[in-house]
């Protein structure tokens, strides 16, 4: 297992022993610091609350806790295993204005099934890479005469377009709400 989900509010346990805070000024070097925004693939953007060690199934770890906010969740992943699981800083502000500029392309939509096709944008998404999502963005985004998506399709763009947002709204120090208003206008930019 490569990380571990907070479990949900009061579970009956064995006692273990107590998580321990590692200070912030520990001399151990890490990639990421407390307080780095980050991007697990398949939650988005999170922030790295601190790193604590705890014993799991015997064995000391050193662990990540990374708080997705707006998810209400608190994601703990292993130090040693962030890179493997494809954890990584936010993107350059030329890949976020690459991204954007995917969106004014013209749609790329394959002659395949939808659950096919649904696959391959839920695996776009969960990749993490900012440009794979606006690809997704950009094929399943509808324009005033085009034909209504369907709720799979809505649920799809909807979750692609908050992720994308979510981390344009982090790199460009701005917040989510405004982050998907200028997503929209490249959009509406590509039907013009």
């Amino acid at each position: 297992m490569t990380a571990l989900k907070t479990p949900p509010a009061k579970t009956a346990a064995p006692a273990a022993a107590p998580a321990k805070k590692i200070p912030a000024n520990s001399n151990k070097k890490h990639e990421f610091k407390t307080n780095d925004h980050v991007v697990y693939p398949t939650h988005g953007v999170g922030k790295v609350a601190g790193i604590e060690e705890k014993e799991v199934a015997g064995t000391r770890l050193e662990l990540f806790i990374i708080e997705f906010e707006k998810d209400k969740m608190t994601l703990r992943v292993p130090t040693l295993k962030a890179k493997a699981v494809g954890m990584r800083k936010l993107s350059s502000p030329e890949v976020v204005t690459g991204a954007l500029n995917t969106l004014k392309g013209r749609a790329r939509i394959k002659r395949t099934m939808w659950s096919r096709r649904a696959q391959e944008y839920e695996a776009k998404i969960d990749s993490g890479d900012l440009v794979s999502i606006a690809e997704v963005v950009r094929d399943l985004h509808r324009a005033g005469g085009q034909p209504e998506q369907s709720y799979s399709e809505r649920q799809l763009y909807e979750k692609a377009l908050a992720r994308m947002a979510r981390e344009v709204a982090a790199v460009e120090k701005t917040d989510e709400p405004t982050a998907v208003k200028r997503v929209e206008g490249m959009l509406t930019k590509k039907a013009a």
